[in-house]
């Protein structure tokens, strides 16, 4: 069944920068929404000529004109020069979207296209390819570039494995309760037998299956010596070895972005300003606090956020819109997020029921295992 998509941020609806709808009259909304509209269509200035002839006011240009000049001063529209028509600014956009644009739902068949494509491949695939597949199909879908952020921070550990490669290596494969598979090469002890890597996967798989990688690290600490006690003493570093080769990463790469379609991005721009900007993009996608921060924001509510230029500070410089929703583990906490960022005249009556919607498909997949 259709439903319209949850915004976390909340429609403001009455009131946007200090300006409530209330304040504007029917016809001053309707040339806003007019300059926002074809905005959005065109990423062109609007003239009042044009506007005189598109909206079904029957004003004269003269008269738009005044408007506009009272838009402007409310901080809602700019002219980019002085004989321009005019452009929404950050606040004109936000203000559009809070109390004019309606948030649809998803047609059945971008539904069932998200359902197969995403879930097919869940069927034996990785946690990787669940959400590589869910990028990919949003970027499309969005014609945008798409964002899957993941956190590695607090894995919870299904299974965990010391396979040996040589005489003084082994790979550490763990496998996630939520299907992610990674390995870790470590350098074993000198001499160390086959068995002694055997009993350090039984000890782990016995008391951490189920517990998080933090959860495991810090009780490892306190039971240093009982590990010993109860292991041979090679085993018993070995267990310690795997989880701080696991714990530690987790520590430098808390969280992972992986971006799909940016050339979607570079397919309309027609100045050197929109080059620039997208530089500036791809410039700040690529920083580390960038990701860091991504999953701070998407924590902030339970559906779809939605950024807006300068109101988006890890993009500021680009002047860029972001919409991402997050998903949750079973115990609600915010494990992973997935949206769609470009130019501010996205396509947000689309884009942001379709970001809603892939975000629960990936979470129910992620904790369905």
């Amino acid at each position: 069944m259709n439903r319209s998509a949850k915004i976390a941020a909340g429609r403001i609806g009455v009131e946007a920068g200090g300006i409530a709808l209330s304040s504007l009259d029917e016809r001053s909304r309707e040339i806003l929404r007019g300059i926002v509209d074809a905005y959005l269509e065109t990423g062109e200035p609007t003239g009042s000529r044009t506007l005189s002839r598109s909206t079904s006011l029957g004003v004269s240009p003269a008269t738009i004109r005044n408007v506009m000049q009272d838009l402007e001063a409310l901080g809602l529209i700019h002219s980019p020069h002085a004989s321009a028509g005019r452009l929404p600014t950050d606040l004109g956009l936000r203000f559009f979207l809070d109390s004019f644009l309606e948030y649809g739902s998803l047609s059945d068949d971008d539904q069932r296209a998200i359902e197969a494509k995403v879930g097919a491949a869940s069927q034996g695939g990785s946690l990787e390819e669940v959400l590589g597949e869910a990028g990919q199909l949003l970027s499309g879908l969005s014609r945008g570039a798409s964002l899957v952020l993941t956190s590695k921070s607090d894995l919870r550990l299904k299974h965990i494995e010391f396979i040996r490669l040589d005489a003084r290596r082994a790979l550490v494969v763990l496998v996630g309760a939520s299907g992610l598979v990674e390995n870790r090469v470590i350098d074993l002890p000198p001499g160390i037998a086959a068995a002694s890597l055997t009993e350090a996967s039984n000890y782990l798989n016995a008391r951490y299956s189920g517990r998080t990688l933090s959860e495991a690290k810090v009780e490892l600490a306190g039971l240093r010596a009982a590990v010993r006690r109860e292991l041979d003493q090679r085993a018993g570093e070995l267990v310690e070895a795997g989880i701080a080769a696991w714990s530690g990463n987790a520590d430098r790469e808390p969280a992972t972005l992986v971006v799909q379609g940016h050339a979607n991005l570079l397919g309309d721009l027609h100045s050197a300003e929109n080059i620039e900007r997208v530089r500036h993009l791809f410039g700040e996608l690529e920083a580390r606090e960038s990701v860091l921060k991504l999953l701070d924001l998407a924590e902030e509510g339970e559906g779809v956020r939605i950024f807006i230029g300068s109101e988006n500070k890890l993009f500021s410089l680009s002047g860029s819109s972001l919409v991402i929703a997050p998903w949750r583990d079973s115990g609600r906490k915010v494990i992973g997020a997935i949206g769609v960022i470009g130019p501010m005249r996205l396509n947000y009556a689309r884009i942001v029921p379709m970001v809603d919607y892939t975000a629960q498909v990936v979470a129910r997949l992620v904790n369905r295992s």
